[in-house]
């Protein structure tokens, strides 16, 4: 079981069901889109998050970006690690089709990929050695690399979220913060030399 010091918040029980299998540590969920009218659960995220702080674990589709940018608005940035998971299609055990962009959510994911996700944004895992700070990817990189305010921005940004199996619709400053969660800065280098576009 992987103890965490930070509170992870998901969307709904089933998320919360798939991470009690092998997290221990706190977890609560937002009940969807309930959390936009829910006064006291977004006091008790902007609580926990201001003492143990909170790790945001949505699902990849768009409706979990929607959740994820409001929680980045009720609570201290400072106190919050965003765990992006990566898009998988396929359809999660409970359901008879796929969601509507045919992606797992966090409860199709298996703990592996979860794990992996929660190393790779930074949470604090008792018994694990902290990982070390690694060098941020800036707004001025994105420049400089054509993936933000150059003619076709867009494009490589999308080929280059698509390749990294990240949603393509994020913006350039989502976009930046997933990269920095995820990936090294040489990484995002070599696999734009690998599309052709650096």
């Amino acid at each position: 079981m992987l103890e965490l010091k930070e509170t992870i918040v998901v969307e709904g029980k089933y998320d919360l069901m798939k991470l009690r299998e092998f997290i221990s540590s706190p977890i609560i969920t937002t009940e969807g889109f309930r959390v936009f009218a829910d006064k006291e659960k977004q006091f008790l995220i902007r609580e926990i998050a201001q003492k143990n702080g909170i790790i945001l674990m949505t699902d990849p589709d768009r409706a979990g970006q929607v959740i994820r940018s409001f929680l980045n608005g009720i609570a201290d940035k400072s106190k919050i690690k965003q765990c992006y998971v990566p898009l998988i299609k396929g359809v999660e055990k409970r359901k008879n089709a796929p969601s509507k962009e045919g992606l797992l959510g966090v409860e199709g994911l298996s703990g592996e990929v979860i794990a992996d996700a929660l190393r790779r944004c930074g949470a604090e895992i008792m018994g694990e050695e902290k990982p070390e700070k690694k060098q941020e990817i800036t707004k001025m990189d994105l420049y400089e690399l054509g993936l933000s305010g150059r003619e076709n921005s867009a494009k490589i940004r999308e080929s280059l979220l698509e390749s990294l199996g990240l949603p393509t619709y994020l913006s350039a400053n989502a976009m930046l913060c997933a990269i920095n969660c995820l990936y090294k800065k040489h990484e995002i280098v070599d696999k734009l030399k690998e599309l052709s576009y650096n």
